[in-house]
């Protein structure tokens, strides 16, 4: 093999612009690759990975067979755990769950009916004529058992995140019949967070003039983010008129929007206060449709992360502390691909995974320290199933 020397001497490219442009990644190798993973099911045929820590832990939900209730899942070194139920027919870890403690947190319907019919804010996340009915409080699933968690005085609670302190994030409903609700929802939900004994919760103020709330993601130190708003019909539309960061000194910061007071929703934060999450751009967009992902940082504030080509629609759901983004864009029709964004560029996931996986990576729902995604794919005859994507070496 011959060998080829090349002496920066000879090169006619001034030496200050080539280190600049090795700084700034221009000779950089290519795009990263990922081995995608398919992950095992309770027997349905709708499932999907929400949550992944630095363990490697992934936690979401998976349909039982028939597809007519489903249960959190956790999966471990490539093994599914069913974490079960507070009683009823349903549960779900919905958000991302950063805790590398050995936590896990979500929600679940009880085995008692809801006095005042609402259907709450879990309805969205469970399958058809089981999704509704009955009460649903926040759990967290510990050493192999699942505790369920106090609310305000209401009858539902609902957990979203947590940290490797024992700290506990969601939302619950106190006995206050809130005049701004939409009905069936009736009684008035606010941010919480639950202490190390998860018998400790507490309410985090709201915008001036809001009624409702909601927080959906922690860090390690502690920051808190989630939403602030009307009561409505539940967490998001309205709800979400003002995203918020509650910062560890009990300052309260208004992350701004990107032109509306609806749906603006974070969803992530990383170590270093970076957020993440999605915000519509038209206050006529009501119904959600043509939501855009967005990044906010304490230096440049809130910023549209834009869509893959021929969207119309992005949510971003994860984040790490290399700024990389994870999320869905989806098209006017809502077929949607996962994305990863990262350096300014979003690139669809499907560009980055074997010719071999020809199912569709649907959404992208969280990303951890060494890159690893996980979502959710689709394929035309099995259905949608949980997947970790793996950066090749």
């Amino acid at each position: 093999m011959k060998t080829i020397s090349i002496h920066l001497k000879h090169l006619r490219i001034p030496l200050t612009i080539l280190l600049i442009a090795m700084s700034c990644g221009l000779f950089a190798a290519s795009q990263t690759q990922y081995t995608i993973t398919d992950l095992p099911t309770l027997g349905g045929t709708n499932n999907r990975a929400n949550s992944i820590n630095n363990r490697d832990w992934l936690a979401g939900y998976s349909n039982l067979a028939g597809n007519t209730m489903r249960h959190a899942a956790l999966w471990r070194d490539g093994a599914l755990t069913d974490l079960g139920t507070l009683g009823g027919p349903n549960s779900a870890t919905t958000w991302s769950v950063k805790a590398n403690s050995g936590i896990v947190t979500g929600i679940s319907q009880t085995s008692q009916p809801d006095p005042l019919g609402e259907a709450w804010s879990s309805a969205a996340f469970y399958p058809g004529a089981t999704g509704t009915g009955y009460i649903n409080l926040g759990f967290v699933w510990e050493n192999g058992a699942m505790r369920a968690l106090p609310t305000l005085g209401g009858n539902n609670g609902f957990a979203t995140g947590a940290n490797s302190r024992g700290q506990i994030v969601g939302w619950a409903e106190t006995a206050v019949h809130d005049t701004t609700c939409v009905p069936p929802q009736q009684l008035q939900f606010l941010p919480i967070v639950y202490g190390k004994q998860t018998t400790a919760i507490s309410a985090l103020p709201l915008a001036a003039g809001d009624t409702s709330g909601a927080a959906t993601a922690i860090n390690e130190q502690g920051q808190v983010v989630g939403i602030s708003g009307t009561c409505d019909q539940a967490v998001g539309r309205y709800t979400a008129k003002h995203a918020l960061l509650w910062d560890k000194n009990g300052s309260m910061v208004d992350l701004g929007n990107l032109g509306a007071q609806l749906w603006n929703t974070p969803t992530n934060i990383n170590q270093r206060g970076d957020v993440v999450g999605f915000a519509a751009t038209s206050n006529s967009d009501v119904d959600g449709n043509f939501l855009e992902a967005f990044i906010w940082t304490a230096e440049s504030g809130m910023q549209p992360l834009g869509f893959l080509p021929g969207d119309v629609h992005s949510e971003a759901y994860g984040i790490n502390e290399r700024r990389q983004v994870v999320g869905l864009s989806c098209d006017a029709n809502g077929s949607c691909r996962a994305f990863i964004w990262q350096n300014g560029v979003m690139t669809d996931l499907n560009a980055l995974k074997p010719a071999s996986y020809t199912a569709t990576l649907e959404q992208a729902r969280d990303i951890n320290e060494a890159g690893e995604i996980a979502g959710r794919s689709l394929a035309p005859v099995t259905g949608r199933k949980a997947f970790l994507a793996t950066p090749t070496p």
